[in-house]
């Protein structure tokens, strides 16, 4: 359900894409600023994104199945990961352009009206990136959250991009123009490499977030005070889905069905506090040895009579 959500936010995200590249395109026609050409070459980068985004959470939103018993919900990192060797390779074009004008610098015409063209464009940019980023946020959607600050950089890369246009038309200096471009390429290798990061935290089955941690802790808190035990909690991150496993050690002489309510009961509790996280517990007796030898991933095959006292 959240990745059905998000796909709706990058309906909105191709609109704006579309609505910038043709605001940012007039511009550069108008002013020939090689600044605002490397803009427009941001926003297609944007567009394309932004269609990746919507194919990937489209394929995360399919119910799990006997070839993916965990869902789909990691295609969200093919997004971000695509997306971020696309910012890449505007940078490199950004800065091939920028390199000719570096040694040839040229005029800028009808600047105010170039300029107001990409504050149009900006202001589109700056609200359609804090909605992506709230709803991210809400969804636990790494493609919304990558969209969102992509389009902020887009943002910052614009206000630069006007204030070296003014200064230019201002003193004189051409070569500002292809300077703050290149200042630009820059400043999109950045942003890829921050995202490109963190696709591959993602990829590597991340934890969850202290915060969420904490509050797992939390709810288990009162039953610790109650004799009950827990160990070789294990949480990790797969998109908008997150999963956490732990073991629940209560005293041998319970009935099955006695363990199993307080299982269900615990489960549901996190649930309920942490939305689209799935929940699995193991319940062993806390008196028995073995019980403490299975706490690590790796876990050597051994039998029972090895390990009694």
């Amino acid at each position: 359900m959240s990745a059905k959500a998000a796909r709706r936010y990058t309906l909105l995200s191709i609109a704006a894409a579309i609505l910038t590249i043709g605001l940012k395109t007039g511009a550069y026609l108008l002013t020939g600023s090689v600044g605002l050409l490397s803009d427009a070459m941001e926003s297609g980068v944007n567009l394309v994104a932004a269609v990746v985004a919507f194919w990937a959470l489209s394929y995360a939103a399919q119910p799990a199945d006997e070839d993916h018993p965990f869902g789909h919900t990691k295609a969200e990192y093919f997004s971000s990961g695509i997306e971020s060797i696309l910012i890449v390779i505007a940078a490199i074009s950004i800065a091939i352009a920028a390199w000719g004008r570096l040694f040839h610098p040229e005029p800028i015409e009808q600047v105010g009206l170039g300029l107001a063209l990409s504050f149009v464009a900006t202001v589109v940019n700056g609200g359609v990136a804090w909605i992506l980023l709230r709803a991210g946020k809400r969804l636990r959607s790494i493609t919304l959250r990558a969209d969102a600050h992509h389009l902020l950089t887009d943002v910052w890369t614009s206000v630069g991009v006007a204030i070296a246009i003014l200064l230019v038309k201002l003193t004189g200096w051409l070569i500002l123009d292809p300077i703050i471009a290149l200042v630009v390429a820059v400043n999109i290798v950045w942003a890829g490499f921050r995202l490109l990061q963190e696709t591959g935290t993602g990829l590597m089955d991340s934890a969850i977030s202290i915060a969420d941690q904490a509050q797992i802790i939390e709810i288990l808190e009162p039953y610790k005070r109650q004799g009950i035990l827990f160990h070789a909690l294990k949480t990790r991150n797969a998109g908008s889905r997150s999963f956490v496993t732990f073991h629940i050690l209560v005293p041998g002489e319970w009935s099955v069905h006695t363990g199993h309510d307080l299982c269900e009961e615990i489960e549901l509790a996190i649930i309920r506090a942490l939305p689209g996280i799935y929940v699995m517990t193991h319940l062993e007796p806390k008196e028995d040895p073995s019980s403490w030898l299975d706490q690590d991933l790796d876990r050597a095959p051994q039998g029972i009579d090895s390990i009694a006292p």
